[in-house]
């Protein structure tokens, strides 16, 4: 099917050694894109790399210093897939303003700081993909996230106003929300709350939590040419538990 290959484009992925992130690397790689796998754990992002014959590369992204110096590594990047998270859950009264700075930094600042540097490339060369990984947590609200929700909520608005300003360099810009899915970070809230992923589960229509595949998908299209015409959405991938 013609408008999707990505061969001779260069794909950043944060977060790419975690769950989704390696979901969507392998997706990305797949179309035939030269994959950066942009991970704090270096081994891991390694590993990744080995497998799918892309560029390990690690990065702090609660460090802007650390930001600048893997920008000046990375260079021109086509594709930029906002994945890295990190989710601190606890009732929001009883939540640390030290959590809060953390997920800040990482959550938001981090792909501010990214996109800042790496947008201008794109829309010189007269294209480009930003694609940014928030929760449906950030779109209904979720118990015990709630600066979690709030600093993925920024990233509607920045993905929005990108939309508009990088539309005529030719570059889109859409935001992926997942829903539950069986990643790292959710087994280990799930090991603190026993029971948690099957009381999900019966919540979704389709019955079942997300895999990470389910996320890579809808995440490679929209890199692709064919979805060139999809600039400041936001798409939940949930099962059904959230409908807009």
């Amino acid at each position: 099917m013609d408008g999707l290959d990505l061969s001779g484009r260069t794909a950043v992925v944060t977060g790419g050694a975690g769950g989704i992130g390696r979901a969507i690397c392998a997706d990305l790689a797949a179309l035939g894109a030269r994959v950066v796998i942009a991970d704090i754990d270096l081994p891991a992002a390694e590993a990744v790399a080995k497998d799918l014959g892309g560029t390990a590369l690690r990065v702090d992204l609660t460090d802007t210093g650390d930001i600048d110096r893997f920008l000046a590594e990375v260079g021109e990047t086509d594709i930029l897939v906002h994945n890295a998270g990190v989710s601190i859950v606890e009732p929001f009264v009883d939540s640390d303003p030290a959590a809060w700075d953390l997920m800040w930094k990482i959550n938001l600042r981090a792909p501010m700081q990214l996109t800042r540097g790496l947008l201008p490339g794109m829309t010189a060369r007269g294209r480009g993909r930003l694609v940014f990984i928030s929760s449906d947590g950030a779109r209904a609200g979720s118990g015990g996230e709630g600066a979690y929700a709030a600093t993925k909520a920024g990233l509607f608005g920045l993905a929005k106003t990108l939309a508009r300003e990088a539309a005529r360099g030719g570059v889109t810009s859409n935001v992926v929300c997942p829903g539950p899915t069986d990643t790292p970070m959710v087994r280990a809230v799930s090991d603190q709350h026993p029971g948690l992923l099957d009381k999900l589960a019966k919540q979704i229509p389709l019955r079942r939590i997300g895999r990470p595949d389910d996320i890579a998908g809808i995440v490679a299209f929209l890199c692709t040419d064919r979805a060139g015409y999809i600039t400041g959405q936001t798409l939940s991938v949930s099962g059904g538990i959230t409908m807009q």
